[in-house]
């Protein structure tokens, strides 16, 4: 897509980077197909099936219901190791504070999540530590996990942080190298992931959100604008106004990147998702919470658009795509295929979630779509993509650039 500059007003741009117009669009979206006119059809027949599905998963998974949020920060325990202990015990030799601690964790974190855009099928990582081999989200967690501990990402190339002159000093051989690249071992997306890497640099060096040209002092910014109480839009705003010209090749108005905002051609309409700057925001706040700060309002972030949440919706049956033969092409994320679909994913999501949570008896604050994600309907999407399919990959093929899913 070209980095188109559109005529919105500040109020306009305002909207589009917020959790409201990522629901009002998935609205939109769905009436579109309702009437008949998209790619897919719905069959709402299977609607109960699959919370029903999506419920069996959760007991299974978290029997107590204890879950936490879905975050990055699961990949990161993965094979019995809390690698996250480890690196607290690490940070308190150091005789780090409480917001050090989460400057740290937030630099890992951030860093982390721009990593993890789909790895492909032929892609894993040997832990050499544990002799372990991981795939997919949970390899990029472990493998970016020791790309942080190496300190490549820092200025003098081995302190526990992440900033501006770290990032713009990484290659494409150190991602080769970090994530075991091969020609055996191909991960997709690698030239993605390091101009996300580089361009983070460049946003880093803007300083009003990160002062020191540190990702970790978005908890700084954050609580000299809200305090020790801050609610979550607030968190992901930051995010998107901190992180939002790292995306490229997307559209602009009044200056501003609106990330992962697309043009569906069949309505006309502009179409919100911010699918990896709200698994960011989930992701961050985990280690601002744990720095003594409240956050509030975590219900009001949307599900995510992504490949496992809308593959469930495929693989049980609730939407199917009415040409089947559309499902052997690879699809750009600006297609009004991939629109269309991943709108619907936010659509069903909203609804699912509402649903589990009046067969748990919880209160959305108890238990918040974050909670459902990390639950059940990622996992369910996964489970049956492997039943599905030996690759385990999602039926619809995404041409991935390592920047949207």
């Amino acid at each position: 897509m070209n980095n188109s500059n559109l005529n919105l007003t500040t109020e306009q741009v305002d909207y589009f980077l917020s959790p409201k117009a990522i629901r009002e669009s998935a609205a939109k979206i769905y009436r579109y197909v309702e009437s008949g006119k998209s790619h897919f059809q719905l069959h709402l027949d299977k609607l109960d099936l699959t919370v029903d599905y999506v419920l069996e998963v959760i007991q299974k998974n978290y029997p107590d219901l204890n879950i936490p949020f879905h975050s990055r920060w699961g990949h990161f325990r993965v094979g019995g190791v809390d690698r996250v202990t480890l690196l607290e015990e690490k940070l308190k030799t150091q005789n780090s504070d409480a917001l050090e601690m989460a400057r740290v964790k937030l630099d890992l974190v951030i860093t982390s999540v721009l990593l993890d855009a789909g790895a492909g099928a032929g892609w894993s990582y040997l832990e050499e530590s544990t002799g372990k081999v991981f795939s997919r989200s949970e390899g990029l967690g472990v493998a970016s996990y020791y790309l942080f501990l190496s300190g490549l990402m820092s200025h003098d190339k081995k302190s526990l942080r992440v900033d501006a002159a770290g990032l713009s000093g990484l290659s494409e051989e150190h991602i080769n190298q970090y994530f075991q690249v091969s020609e055996k071992n191909p991960l997709l997306g690698v030239s993605g992931r390091l101009q996300l890497l580089n361009n983070l640099a460049k946003a880093l060096e803007v300083k009003t959100i990160f002062k020191d040209g540190r990702p970790g002092n978005i908890i700084d910014y954050l609580i000299s604008k809200h305090g020790n109480t801050i609610p979550a839009v607030a968190i992901l705003r930051a995010v998107l106004d901190g992180l939002g010209p790292i995306w490229p090749g997307r559209l602009s108005a009044q200056g501003v990147s609106l990330g992962d905002v697309w043009q569906h051609q069949g309505t006309g309409e502009l179409i919100a998702f911010h699918k990896l700057s709200q698994w960011m925001t989930y992701s961050l706040i985990e280690p601002i919470m744990q720095a003594g700060i409240v956050v509030t309002g975590v219900d009001q972030l949307t599900g995510l658009a992504e490949y496992r949440n809308g593959g469930l919706l495929i693989d049980i049956g609730l939407i199917s795509v009415k040409n089947e033969k559309e499902l052997e092409s690879k699809w750009l994320p600006s297609s009004d295929f991939i629109i269309e679909w991943r709108a619907l994913t936010i659509y069903f999501l909203d609804i699912i979630g509402a649903r589990i949570q009046r067969a748990l008896k919880k209160t959305s604050d108890e238990f918040p779509l974050a909670k459902v994600l990390e639950g059940g309907t990622w996992w369910a999407g996964r489970f049956l993509a492997q039943q599905k399919r030996v690759s385990g990959d999602p039926p619809v093929q995404l041409q991935s650039d390592g920047t949207v899913f």
